[in-house]
């Protein structure tokens, strides 16, 4: 025989690494396979749609002929193959396509399943978009909470400010007691005396920052002719009237 035994040492010790040549009984085997499969493709017995299918695509593939009627009469009133319709020649050359369904859906069903994946689109579009929306809405409150935190802080060191500048002032002019508790800074509290020190307190935290910031500015400016954003004492209401820009700091800058 022509082939070598596999059992030989020559048939175990050919080299089979990919991109060398096969031996032969396996070439061979390969090849009886893959026309196996092509024997059973071609003798497999096709189903009823794939016939028709067959079937039709031949049909529509054919041009029509005399023996149609509908093309008959046409040629009757002078239409000639691959010409356009109409008297001028201004309709269509190629026949209506045909719109095959093969499924068992109910008409309309293709539509109605098109229309419900709009809507889900749609609907997946607007959550998108409010996602976005509540996104930048958080994102601009954020910013203006934080915006509102930095103008109070400095607030309340502008009030630390104006604290200080009326004790020494107050006290300067003999001053022992502040007209309002808060008007000086709130000593620590072991030094607080008795507990009505302690109701004032809280009444006085009843007001903002802002308003004893505009509150104490007033008095700095009645009472001792000084304008905590000038840094300046005036000798007179005049004098600081007509010198100073304002009671606020918006009105210094």
């Amino acid at each position: 025989d022509d082939e070598e035994d596999y059992m030989s040492d020559l048939f175990i010790k050919q080299d089979v690494r990919p991109g060398l040549p096969m031996v032969r009984r396996m070439r061979e085997a390969i090849q009886k396979e893959e026309k196996q499969k092509a024997a059973n493709e071609k003798n497999r017995q096709k189903s009823i749609k794939e016939e028709e299918k067959e079937r039709r695509d031949l049909v529509l593939k054919s041009a029509l002929g005399n023996e149609n009627k509908g093309f008959a009469l046409l040629q009757k009133m002078g239409y000639k193959s691959g010409q356009a319709l109409g008297r001028s020649g201004e309709g269509i050359v190629e026949p209506i396509p045909l719109n095959i369904k093969t499924g068992r859906s109910g008409l309309g069903h293709e539509e109605l399943k098109k229309r419900k994946a709009e809507e889900k689109l749609e609907n997946y579009r607007q959550k998108l978009h409010m996602k976005k929306q509540a996104n930048e809405q958080a994102a601009d409150q954020f910013r203006v909470r934080f915006k509102n935190k930095q103008e109070e802080r400095k607030m309340e060191g502008d009030l630390r400010k104006s604290q200080r500048a009326c004790q020494q002032l107050d006290r300067q002019k003999d001053i022992d007691v502040p007209k309002e508790i808060w008007y000086w800074l709130e000593p620590e509290e072991e030094d607080k005396k008795d507990e009505d020190d302690k109701e004032d307190e809280c009444t006085s935290s009843d007001l903002s920052v802002s308003e004893k910031l505009r509150l104490l500015t007033a008095y700095l400016r009645e009472e001792h002719f000084y304008c905590i954003w000038c840094g300046t004492t005036y000798e007179d209401p005049e004098d600081l009237s007509s010198n100073c820009p304002g009671d606020s700091a918006a009105d210094h800058d």
